[in-house]
């Protein structure tokens, strides 16, 4: 296994690598295949192990695709899953009366995320994703990159594609980017992915594929492009396309970024019905949307299965952050009455910092290499770059210091997570951090607020007990100005500011001066 540099656990807090952290990991362990063994190993021994763990189940297939299994590359397929705007609660595997049969299976064989943090909104989490670094150091970290907007991720930033497609990976993108569309230095195909196919905006109608100003956004790698069907159908067809075509020589890099199930709510007829038991029109919308997501999952399962890949990929699925649930936050939809995601015991969604908008739906899948069970240590986004950067071999170095840490011992070895902070996000007038058990929600605007909560005791977070606890206050305050000095100031406010001192002047409508008389 290759070790995680020094450098890496410098900033953000990484340093808190205690070994001792207080977080169990739950059942979570390997079946006597290491990732040591899986990077290090020769082909022929590779092969042997292999065929001893898949049995002759897994070398049907292989042979069936024409590809012995044993002569797969040492190093995973990665496939990285994410939804977009997914209430915590609407997965089966969490209860919901919507069905998810294929994210449950892989739920139930893998090893469920249930203190998972993504960024309270979409583009942070993808920036957070892409970088291994909090969004705040580089100016993503409030809202999302307008239609309007000039800004992008990064160009100095090297990306988790960039870093995956040295080390040898085939790399495809599949679905929404959301990471910059003014210049196309800022596309999918200029930050490390051999092809892409989908959106480059943040939403979109999902039949039209227009923007809610009605231009099209819709490519096929720098090319826009016209296509008729339902946009997350599409998604995955293109990621079963990728897997069909894919030269086993080299191992793949997938990320398949679903728009589902963002606003609006929109789904094909089938899909609907199939969710005719659930009464709010709203809900069976979202509800139909979550279904097309699960069966494109599904296939996107099979052909893994067909192809003799399945044995050796990791699965990624998580949401980019909570369930909307105000609608301030629902993007430029209109949308009417009460909005249909559900977070279940968290509080609020979407856009904020409390659970409800930043612990989310997550899960990892490795047959043989990951042991069923709940993996309940600490974990963020910024995690899945070294931990998938390790697992395929990558070289560190090009990348800036990361805020995220290698989180394959709790996940494949059953250690306790390494993380024992959580940096929710840091803004120029609020911010949130967890230590422990510890959160402080801290809101500078006047009148100003600060909230602690005892998660372990108040998933919820119902009681504040700032007042209870100053000094646990004033620890976690200096922390959060700690960071603050490292923060960049949000790209989308000098935008913004930018439009309004160079925006046309703005009049009454000729019609109005005329009637208006002298």
């Amino acid at each position: 296994m290759r070790e995680m540099p020094d450098k890496t656990a410098e900033q953000g807090g990484t340093e808190l690598m205690d070994e001792n952290a207080d977080n169990e990991a739950g059942n979570i362990g390997p079946k006597g295949f290491t990732r040591r063994a899986m990077l290090t190993t020769g082909g022929s021994l590779a092969a042997a192990q292999i065929a001893g763990r898949i049995g002759v189940r897994g070398l049907a297939a292989a042979l069936a695709s024409g590809t012995a299994a044993f002569a797969q590359s040492a190093k995973p397929n990665i496939v990285f899953i994410l939804a977009d705007d997914l209430g915590w609660k609407d997965v089966g595997f969490h209860g919901s009366d919507i069905k998810t049969p294929n994210i449950d299976e892989l739920a139930e064989k893998g090893a469920r995320l249930e203190q998972y943090y993504a960024q309270p909104m979409c583009t942070p989490t993808r920036a957070a994703f892409m970088t291994g670094r909090y969004p705040f150091r580089y100016g993503m970290q409030t809202a999302v990159i307008p239609q309007g907007g000039t800004y992008g991720l990064a160009l100095d930033d090297y990306l988790l594609p960039e870093l995956l497609k040295e080390a040898g990976y085939a790399t495809a993108a599949s679905g929404k980017w959301h990471l910059g569309h003014a210049k196309t230095a800022f596309w999918p195909r200029q930050r490390g992915f051999d092809s892409f196919y989908g959106a480059l905006l943040g939403e979109i109608d999902h039949f039209t594929h227009k923007s809610a100003n009605g231009n099209a956004d819709w490519y096929r790698n720098n090319d826009a492009i016209e296509e008729d069907g339902f946009d997350n159908v599409l998604f995955a067809d293109e990621a079963v396309r990728v897997i069909n075509e894919h030269d086993q020589a080299k191992p793949l890099f997938l990320y398949l970024a679903f728009t589902s199930p963002h606003t609006p709510f929109q789904a094909p007829k089938e899909f609907i019905e199939r969710n005719s038991h659930i009464a709010d029109e709203s809900r069976r919308n979202y509800a139909a949307m979550i279904s097309v997501m699960d069966d494109g999952i599904g296939r996107v399962v099979d052909a893994l299965e067909t192809r003799g890949m399945r044995e050796n990929t990791l699965i990624v699925f998580h949401s980019d952050n909570g369930g909307v649930v105000n609608a301030f936050f629902a993007g430029e939809s209109d949308v009417k009455g009460k909005l249909p995601a559900d977070n279940g015991p968290y509080r609020e969604g979407k856009g904020t910092t409390y659970e409800g908008g930043t612990r989310v739906v997550g899960l990892v899948n490795w047959p043989g290499k990951i042991k069923p069970g709940t993996a309940d240590g600490m974990m963020h986004v910024v995690d899945m770059y070294p931990t998938l950067a390790a697992l395929a071999g990558a070289e560190f170095g090009k990348n800036k210091p990361l805020d995220g840490m290698d989180m394959w011992p709790m996940l494949g070895e059953g250690k306790p997570s390494p993380r024992t902070e959580i940096v929710y996000n840091v803004e120029p007038m609020t911010a949130a951090v967890r230590q422990g058990d510890w959160k402080l929600v801290w809101k500078t605007t006047l009148p100003p607020k600060v909230e602690l909560f005892d998660l372990q005791k108040d998933m919820s977070e119902t009681t504040n007990l700032a007042d209870q606890n100053p000094e646990m206050v004033q620890k976690l305050q200096a922390r959060v100005i700690e960071l603050a000095s490292q923060m960049s100031p949000p790209l989308i406010l000098q935008d913004g500011v930018r439009l309004l001192l160079h925006s046309d002047t703005v009049l009454p409508d000729p019609a109005e001066m005329f009637n208006v008389g002298d």
